[in-house]
C-alpha cells in the first residue's frame, strides 16, 4: 500500500533503537524521511547507515529530551534545514518503576520529565511547521494507562496524560487540518524488554494473558504509526488504537507485569 509518505519529514523521538527505530524504518520504507532524535549519538548514526543501506534518506539529530530548551532548537534546526515537518512521532519514554510506596515526589515529578513533558516541548517547538505542512501528531502511549501494573506511577500518570493530550490536541489543532493520535502497544519485543522477552518462563507468564497468544514485534506497532501519519487515515482524529493482542480485552488483565 502507497501511504503517500514520499519526502515527507517524520520526527521521531528515541528514535535510535526499539520501537522508534522500526518506525523510522516503516516510514523509510514508503520513501519519507524520518528524523532520528535521540540522545544516543551512536545508535542513531548507526540506524542511519543501516537505513542508508536500505535506501532510505534519514536525518539524525541528536537531543537529550529533558532539557527543554534544547528541545526547540534541535526542532529549528531540522525545520530549516529540510524545509517541513510533516509528522511527529513522540516515541521516547522509559517505565523507570517509580512507585508511590517506595518513591517520592522529586523522582515522581523526574518520571513525568523523561516521560511526558519533552511530548510537550517537541510538539509545540514543531507547531509552526506543522501547520504549514497540515501535519499529523502521533503519540506512544502505553496499555499501562488502562491496566495500571503496580510500582510504577510516574510512567503510569505520564501514558495516562498522553491520552488525554491526543483528545485535547486533537481538538486544539483541528482548525489548521493537523490530525493527533495514539498507539497504545501491549507487551513488545524490544531491547529495552529483553529481561523478560528473552526469559522463556517470564514471557510465557506475560503471553498466558494475551488473548492473541504471542507478543508483538516492534515491525508490528510501527506500521501502526505509519498509517496514522499518513493520508489513508485521514479522516482519523483523537483516537487510540491498542496494538496489544488483545490484552486489554482480556478479563484478567489488571496483573503486575513489566510491559
Amino acid at each position: 500500500m502507497d501511504l503517500n509518505l514520499k519526502g515527507k519529514a517524520i520526527l521521531v523521538t528515541g528514535g535510535a533503537g526499539g520501537i522508534g527505530a522500526a518506525i523510522c524504518r516503516a516510514c523509510g520504507q514508503e520513501l519519507a524521511v524520518p528524523v532520528i532524535l535521540d540522545h544516543d549519538a551512536d545508535a542513531a548514526h548507526q540506524l542511519q547507515s543501516k537505513l542508508q543501506g536500505e535506501g532510505v534518506t534519514s536525518e539524525v539529530i541528536v537531543v537529550e529530551l529533558t532539557e527543554l530548551s534544547d528541545v526547540r532548537t534541535a526542532i529549528e534546526t531540522v525545520g530549516d534545514k529540510l524545509g517541513r515537518i510533516d509528522g511527529v512521532v513522540n516515541n521516547a519514554g522509559i517505565n523507570d518503576g517509580v512507585g508511590l510506596e517506595h518513591g517520592s515526589p522529586e523522582g515522581f515529578a523526574a518520571s513525568l520529565k523523561r516521560n511526558l513533558i519533552h511530548y510537550y516541548a517537541v510538539t509545540q517547538a514543531a507547531l509552526p511547521f506543522l501547520i504549514r505542512s497540515a501535519g499529523s501528531v502521533v503519540n506512544i502511549g502505553s496499555k499501562v494507562a488502562l491496566t495500571g501494573q503496580g510500582g510504577t506511577s510516574g510512567y503510569a500518570a505520564s501514558m495516562g496524560a498522553i491520552l488525554g493530550l491526543t483528545v485535547e490536541w486533537a481538538l486544539e489543532l483541528s482548525p489548521y487540518g493537523i490530525r493527533v493520535n495514539a498507539v497504545a502497544p501491549g507487551a513488545t519485543i524490544t531491547p529495552i524488554n529483553a529481561a523478560w522477552t528473552e526469559d522463556p518462563v517470564k514471557r510465557s507468564n506475560v503471553e498466558s494473558h494475551i488473548p492473541l497468544g504471542r507478543v508483538a514485534t516492534a515491525t508490528e506497532v510501527a506500521g501502526v504509526f505509519a498509517f496514522l501519519a499518513s493520508d489513508e487515515a485521514s479522516y482519523m482524529t483523537g483516537q487510540t488504537l491498542y496494538v496489544d493482542g488483545g490484552l486489554t480485552l482480556h478479563t484478567d488483565y489488571r496483573t503486575n507485569w513489566s510491559a
